[in-house]
């Protein structure tokens, strides 16, 4: 038994990039932060806070949602699993890259957070999810 699951509460870096293949099917791309905050141990050492930065996909009704309410400084829920993978950049250089492809999404900020006039509804949300989990098979990988 094996188990690949990620959960983050953090901070969307910049714009989304959402994108749409031949086949009408939406991809987002964005970077999510997410900081332990520092402390001080009992001998008065600083530890300062630490800030990690995520790369998340999200497909289909997921990345559709994203495209309309999601931005840069937005706190997002993510949850999903980890994949890794390697390509070769413009020079030949094999670079490696740590994604995690997200199963399921919220928007925490507030309304006003946002500059949005509302969040996905818990019924968009479902549909969305449903779409995500229903069509996993056209995922390209």
């Amino acid at each position: 038994m094996s188990l690949n699951k990620v959960m983050l509460i953090g901070n969307v870096g910049k714009e989304p990039d959402v994108r749409y293949l031949d086949n009408g099917v939406a991809v987002a791309s964005l970077t999510l932060a997410t900081t332990e905050r520092g402390y001080r141990l009992q001998n008065g050492t600083d530890v300062p806070e630490r800030t990690e930065w995520h790369n998340i996909v999200l497909w289909k009704g997921w990345a559709e949602a994203v495209e309309k309410y999601v931005h840069k400084g937005d706190k997002l829920f993510i949850e999903g699993k980890i994949r890794s993978r390697s390509y070769d950049d413009r020079n030949g250089v094999k670079r490696y890259i740590t994604e995690i492809f997200a199963d399921n999404m919220e928007v925490l900020s507030s309304r006003n957070q946002a500059n949005q006039a509302s969040a996905p509804s818990a019924s968009s949300s479902q549909s969305a999810s449903a779409q995500v989990q229903g069509g996993k098979e056209d995922l390209p990988f």
